[in-house]
């Protein structure tokens, strides 16, 4: 049976970024509250945006210097990945004449908390990207079933390994309702007479880290295989509060029924015929 040390640890260091980040995310606010609220950079753990705590101890710092520094600032830090540098130190600037000021004895506390928590995310991801190559060394053992998840575009070494790991043996399973309950992917429905509730709570009960991995695999999932990008539109679509939230979970529910369907057959997965693909309706 493949160990469930490391695709636990791997959840573990998922985990701990994800909180990091956040933290991050809610004293960035503090100290720079413009930048959260004007999206001046595509992801705000990038290269140059990181790089400007390193570079400006103050928000004055980054307002007293001229448009052609913060230019060269970006495309410098940016490795010439910005279409129009010149746009994105205006839009910087902006952020900066909309953002609180704050006392300066809690500027430099929160210099220290925001560079703290960046080598933390850094120092994790490190973490991350080793325990995703010593998980693919160890399911070499388990080559049939890691080929099988894995030929479904979406499903990486790290979840296939914790799928794996986690199911402990798909002979275990009478169906993939059985696979969903030991999961975690079942749900209470609330309905009286007529009335059926939008709101149906999914169980707080079964394995968690197998329910996270089926999770993760439905993100994947819905980003790069038709068949799961389609279905999780129409429950998004279909969804009248938590739209994301309820249409990821369900995605997950129909990845169950894949998952199982890929190991107990021991099969490559075979993305589905879409409408239109025989000339057929």
């Amino acid at each position: 049976m493949l160990s469930k040390g490391l695709p636990a640890i791997s959840f573990h260091i998922v985990d701990s970024i994800v909180r990091e980040k956040n933290y991050f995310l809610s004293n960035l606010f503090l100290k720079f509250s413009g930048l959260c609220q004007i999206k001046v950079f595509s992801n705000n753990f990038g290269t140059a945006a990181t790089e400007i705590f390193n570079e400006f101890l103050t928000l004055d710092d980054i307002a007293a210097r001229p448009l052609e520094d913060l230019v060269v600032f970006l495309v410098d830090k940016g490795r010439d990945h910005f279409n129009d540098p010149n746009a994105t130190a205006k839009l910087l600037q902006d952020a900066v004449r909309k953002s609180y000021r704050i006392n300066a004895n809690v500027n430099d506390s929160l210099n220290f908390v925001i560079k703290s928590c960046l080598d933390n995310i850094q120092y994790l991801e490190k973490q991350k990207k080793i325990s995703e190559k010593t998980i693919a060394n160890e399911v070499k053992g388990f080559k049939n079933q890691f080929l099988c998840l894995t030929s479904a575009n979406g499903i990486g070494p790290t979840i296939a390994a914790g799928l794996i790991s986690e199911i402990g043996g798909i002979s275990r399973f009478d169906n993939d309702n059985a696979l969903a309950k030991f999961s975690g992917l079942y749900w209470s429905e609330y309905q009286s007479a007529d009335f059926k509730a939008e709101d149906t709570y999914l169980k707080r009960t079964g394995n968690e880290y197998l329910r996270y991995y089926f999770i993760q695999a439905a993100d994947q999932l819905r980003k790069y295989c038709p068949e799961f990008s389609q279905y999780y539109a129409r429950k998004f679509n279909e969804s009248k509060t938590h739209k994301h939230k309820r249409a990821l979970v369900l995605t997950a529910r129909k990845a169950v029924r894949l998952v199982f369907a890929l190991l107990r057959e021991e099969k490559l997965y075979k993305p589905p015929a879409m409408k239109g693909d025989d000339g057929k309706d």
